[in-house]
């Protein structure tokens, strides 16, 4: 299963490794569309936002291709993508804001694929054999439901919190603070949470994903 930030980032890759060079035709938004079991309409998205960016160029009748100034666009992308200087704390406020907030439109626009790699971020977490591991599927899950908006700007967000998820302070912290009877109730959240989406059921998801970041923050901070 994959997500529209799993074809972004394939597509950026392939661009940054100079794999598809200037002028190279695409696949076709049905082939991107079946290799990564998105919609079309998701596929198109994603196009047009590497298309803003200068990276790539559409031609009616013709195809999608790399533009001659990829390389120029590639740059600008790189300078402006410098690691956020936030702390634990400021993510942690950010994340009590925004993921309750887009659970209705997850409960609206989230598929039967979503779910299923909902389920597979859970399975992998709860078999993590460390705490590093578990930490990664756990931000798995959390950026698989904010895929399920199915809103490239949320997704993209959502990559960016991630990345200070990444960063060594919150590690650290994570670890010190981590124990197996924590890590099995953020298992049984993230599954309950999950549960209540599928069900549609916005009321309650919004209210078991706040709980859960509260449950996190008071975990990792102590309030």
């Amino acid at each position: 299963m994959h997500s529209a930030l799993t074809l972004r980032q394939t597509i950026l890759e392939n661009l940054q490794s100079r794999t598809w060079r200037a002028g190279h035709r695409l696949p076709t938004e049905r082939d991107l569309s079946e290799q990564y079991g998105l919609s079309r309409s998701t596929v198109r998205r994603v196009l047009a936002e590497l298309k803003g960016k200068g990276l790539i160029t559409q031609t009616v009748g013709s195809g999608t291709y790399v533009t001659e100034e990829v390389g120029v666009a590639l740059a600008q992308i790189a300078s402006s993508a410098s690691p956020l200087a936030t702390s634990p704390a400021e993510l942690m406020s950010a994340r009590l804001v925004l993921e309750p907030a887009i659970i209705g439109m997850v409960v609206g626009n989230a598929t039967a694929a979503d779910f299923e790699r909902m389920d597979e971020c859970c399975a992998k977490g709860e078999a993590a054999a460390t705490i590093e591991d578990f930490e990664l599927w756990d931000g798995k899950l959390h950026e698989a439901i904010a895929d399920a908006a199915h809103n490239t700007f949320i997704a993209t967000v959502f990559q960016r919190m991630n990345e200070v998820r990444a960063q060594s302070e919150w590690g650290m912290l994570k670890r010190r603070t981590a124990t197996p009877e924590r890590r099995q109730a953020y298992q049984l959240e993230h599954r309950a949470l999950v549960a209540a989406l599928r069900d549609r059921d916005g009321a309650r998801a919004a209210q078991l994903c706040l709980d859960h970041l509260t449950h996190v923050r008071r975990n990792l901070l102590g309030y």
